[in-house]
């Protein structure tokens, strides 16, 4: 299915808002607003729940523009699909219209996995839940949750309460004991309330997501995949934006004492070059990635790991380049490129990390084990 329709207006609505957004470092109500009017919160869900059963090319083009328009939006809607694509893996069977009531727009999710104790290592929680019949307590810090205090329900992990392993349980937002720790100040990325939260929660047994102990493996075969197409999908639209913002300056821009643009000092045309090419390789591999998303091959976890990371260092070095050629304009924000470089470095940082990444690629060529 082809997004395009929906995915409009949204646009609109958060390309006005962005630079306030990000200079008041305020959640970007309005776009989330309209994303949930679009339909797009089901973008991934089947038809069956109410959703639009698009893949992950779909999920590609929407965040990658959607990033390029306001990253923070983007980022939010990154979490949003990253969490509920294992509410659909797994449905928890105490919440039956969790998944109905995020295809219709109702419910904006999130996931809370990282933990002060373990940090980037998402996939190792510290936190250890306990049983009392047929209500678990978790007990967690977490650290890093996108939409905190303004998503409808959190996917958590936990080490179980019941066997060996982690599980992962949904909890809707006004479950008593689930609280944000603190303000979220970030030097980029700055709307999408990627606070901490504090869980001191007694919650029913039934809001686990699969069997106790499969939580490991739901993160392994469906969050990570999910979570870093959308991540490297919002570091390429990051980085067209910067490169369109670029083009565009130095093409009308003029030195009036030679009578011609920027675009014409061949040192300018140069880096914009350079911009465009990595730009253009970086899509092809996201592209590719995606469809062996889409259709599995033996190579398919290779592209899983390898994307998020080659796309990060590509926005890096795409939106550093985009400061560069543009100078003084730059620097001030009335080109927004200040915003793009500032939000293109936290995918570098966000877990996993590129350098985690690249340490699981080595890994993998290596025929060693990743954890």
């Amino acid at each position: 299915m082809d997004p395009s329709a929906r995915l409009t207006p949204v646009l609109d609505i958060a390309a006005a808002r962005a630079r306030e957004v990000d200079g008041d470092g305020r959640f970007p109500t309005e776009a989330v607003q309209a994303l949930r009017e679009s339909g797009l919160l089901g973008l991934t869900l089947p038809v069956e729940v109410g959703g639009l059963g698009a893949g992950p090319r779909e999920l590609v083009t929407v965040v990658s523009s959607l990033a390029a328009a306001c990253g923070s939006t983007a980022m939010i809607y990154l979490m949003h699909v990253a969490a509920v694509m294992p509410i659909a893996a797994a449905p928890p069977a105490g919440l039956p219209k969790l998944l109905n009531q995020v295809a219709d727009g109702s419910v904006l999710a999130s996931l809370a996995f990282s933990e002060s104790g373990s940090r980037s290592h998402f996939w190792a929680p510290v936190s250890q839940a306990t049983r009392n019949g047929d209500q678990v307590h978790i007990q967690a810090k977490k650290s890093w949750v996108t939409s905190a205090g303004h998503a409808e329900v959190y996917v958590a992990s936990t080490r179980s309460a019941d066997t060996e392993g982690v599980d992962m349980f949904a909890l809707p937002a006004d479950t008593p004991g689930l609280d944000v720790a603190g303000p979220w100040r970030g030097m980029g990325l700055r709307g999408n309330a990627s606070a901490p939260m504090t869980l001191d929660a007694h919650v029913p047994a039934d809001h686990r997501l699969g069997d106790a102990g499969s939580g490991f493996a739901t993160m392994m075969q469906t969050v990570l995949p999910w979570f870093n197409l959308g991540n490297a999908s919002v570091s390429v639209g990051l980085s067209r934006a910067a490169v369109d913002a670029a083009v565009a300056h130095t093409s009308a821009a003029r030195l009036e004492h030679l009578d011609q643009s920027l675009s014409a000092l061949p040192t300018i045309r140069a880096q914009l070059a350079k911009m465009s090419i990595e730009l253009a390789s970086t899509s092809a591999y996201l592209d590719q990635a995606a469809g062996r998303v889409v259709e599995p091959q033996d190579d398919t976890m290779l592209h899983v790991l390898g994307v998020k990371a080659a796309a990060n260092d590509a926005a890096l070095r795409i939106t550093d380049a985009a400061m560069r050629v543009c100078g003084g304009a730059a620097f001030s924000d009335h080109l927004q490129l200040d915003r793009y470089f500032r939000d293109a470095r936290a995918g570098h940082v966000m877990a996993p990390t590129a350098d985690v990444l690249y340490d699981f690629y080595g890994k993998a060529i290596t025929n060693q084990p990743l954890f």
